[in-house]
């Protein structure tokens, strides 16, 4: 019964908390934080701690699965070389780092072991994606924020699990980096197998079939990958963005729009279920270390300390990314680019014929076509949206620390030296970048003048409107094919075909009879698989792709809802 009331008045509160923090202005999980830290005190709750695989194996999993579904495709994969640096490399860095000041300060507990700490403090946490998106940032910087946050996580993991591995069984360097490489590649290849199965087998079942069983997807992912010692929470990482991917071509409008719907809610309550936690076991942790250590004086000294580390380590590595990001590269790949265009335009008419294969031939160079069309647009990306010192900026400050962080540190194995010290140094490294960071954050924004997002939204309504128009003219070609037949024999009606093209050209909704609203569902079909197209040559940004499939997805819905009722 007590445990039934505490999950009620968990939801409850992350509910109101939520709807609070839009009013306010402030992140949600930052208010979370707070009121679990309020609610410690009373004197009706004692001691709270929860099992930390609980997090590791009931929430990660899930909570990094619902991102990666809705993960910008196209924008993550331009910027994925920065992405992966950070996630990795500056992880990899920052664990080191964390480690060799740990090792002079508290030489007791061994390289090994202050490493794995560094790993627990060095990755950053999705909430920073939030408050920057609220602040109207570039677009590019939120999917840089929000691609680190979802792999970030699982590298330092896998970085945690390898150093104390090496604990137990001595440091050797190559064994380290074997496990870590392998927890990666396994991951990675569990994942997308379990993604792919989840696309074919939700695909043949009705709505609600299918949803319960895409609740289980992060879990089928995840255990078979630990078994196999690589990273769960890569694999469900992996699996997300393979079934966020396929999902437009496999699944129904249905299906997608109760996908959407169900995984952002759940996204919702194990997000503010987890910085609830957080707040609520503080006080635990506080008094644990009074007794270990006199005091919390060392910890609050070692977290600043630690804190300030990580954020100049980050500041050094985002500084070198922008720097490295010259325009002088991209002018000369655009050369490039333009050169093989014109050799490929100026190729004889009867190419690939004298192969004895014109098939295959018109093949490839359509596919060479498409690759450079791919190409070009993601040079007018990177220079439509550069990053600035500025940016850069934004970049450093964002990277809080948060779930991860949390969890992960109440792993440390019990016969840890001075353990009550290291997990209460991580908790206060992320309640102190939490609620420093995330709070003056919208200040430094202000502060820099970056432009607002008003540009960016004009850029978007723009985008909107020449992909309706590319949408409509695609609609437009099929209405007016002479071959246009009923999907069981027979021809269109003259006047149902007359009523769809005014229809089309106006933007018009409104209902008619049975047979036009099967023309209606061809034309949406005809619109998605254009739509596919598009997304496949890189010219639109995620943001209007999604907008425009949730469109036609809730038309195809409610048209196929009238014909059901009929």
């Amino acid at each position: 019964m007590e445990l039934l009331t505490g999950l009620i008045l968990g939801v409850v509160v992350i509910a109101f908390s939520t709807s609070l923090s839009q009013k306010l202005g402030v992140a949600g999980p930052l208010i979370l934080v707070a009121v679990g830290l309020a609610a410690s005190w009373l004197p009706i709750l004692g001691p709270f701690e929860v099992d930390p695989e609980l997090i590791l194996v009931g929430v990660l999993p899930p909570l990094l699965y619902a991102a990666a579904v809705r993960l910008p495709a196209v924008e993550f994969r331009r910027d994925l070389p920065s992405i992966s640096g950070l996630a990795v490399a500056l992880v990899v860095v920052s664990a080191l780092a964390i480690g060799g000041f740990l090792t002079l300060v508290l030489p007791q507990v061994g390289f090994p072991l202050a490493v794995a700490l560094g790993a627990v403090l060095s990755p950053s946490d999705a909430v920073a994606t939030s408050i920057v998106k609220r602040l109207g940032i570039s677009p590019r910087v939120v999917t840089i924020l929000e691609g680190e946050s979802l792999i970030n996580d699982a590298t330092a993991l896998v970085l945690l699990r390898s150093a104390i591995a090496a604990v137990a069984g001595g440091f050797a360097f190559a064994d380290t980096v074997g496990t870590f490489v392998w927890g990666i590649v396994a991951a990675v290849a569990v994942g997308v197998v379990v993604g792919l199965l989840n696309l074919r087998i939700r695909a043949r079942m009705n709505t609600v079939a299918a949803t319960a069983l895409g609740f289980v997807v992060p879990f089928v992912a995840y255990l078979p990958t630990e078994h196999l010692g690589g990273s769960g929470l890569v694999a469900a990482v992996a699996a997300g963005i393979t079934t966020g991917q396929g999902a437009a071509r496999r699944f129904t409008a249905e299906q997608r729009v109760s996908d959407e719907i169900n995984w952002r809610t759940v996204e919702l309550m194990l997000e503010g279920g987890v910085f609830l936690i957080m707040g609520l076991e503080l006080r635990g942790i506080l008094d644990d270390n009074t007794e270990q250590q006199n005091g919390p004086g060392t910890a609050v000294l070692l977290a600043l300390a630690s804190l300030a580390i990580l954020l100049v380590i980050r500041a050094a590595y985002v500084a070198a990314l922008i720097f490295a990001q010259g325009r002088r590269a991209r002018t000369r790949q655009r050369e490039r680019l333009e050169l093989i265009s014109d050799r490929l335009d100026n190729l004889p008419a009867g190419f690939g014929e004298r192969t004895g294969h014109p098939g295959a031939a018109r093949r490839r160079l359509h596919s060479m076509r498409s690759r450079l069309t791919r190409a070009f647009h993601d040079l007018d990306y990177y220079e439509a949206s550069p990053l600035g010192w500025k940016h850069g900026t934004i970049i450093v400050w964002a990277g809080m620390r948060g779930v991860v962080t949390l969890a992960a540190a109440q792993t440390l194995p019990r016969d840890t030296p001075d353990r009550e010290l290291l997990i209460l140094t991580a908790f206060l490294v992320a309640v102190i970048s939490l609620l420093l960071q995330g709070l003056t954050l919208p200040g430094l924004v202000r502060l820099l003048r970056i432009p607002s997002a008003g540009d960016d939204t004009t850029l978007l309504r723009e985008e909107r409107e020449a992909l309706d128009e590319a949408l409509r003219s695609a609609a437009a070609e099929r209405l007016a094919d002479p071959t246009l037949a009923l999907e069981h024999g027979g021809t269109w009606d003259d006047r149902t075909l007359t009523i769809a093209r005014r229809r089309l050209e106006q933007g018009a909704d409104e209902d008619a009879g049975a047979q036009a609203r099967e023309l209606q569902l061809l034309v949406i079909t005809t619109m998605r698989a254009r739509l596919l197209e598009l997304a496949s040559e890189g010219a639109f940004s995620s943001e209007v792709l999604r907008e425009s499939q949730r469109r036609l997805d809730a038309q195809q819905v409610s048209l196929e809802m009238r014909r059901n009722d009929l």
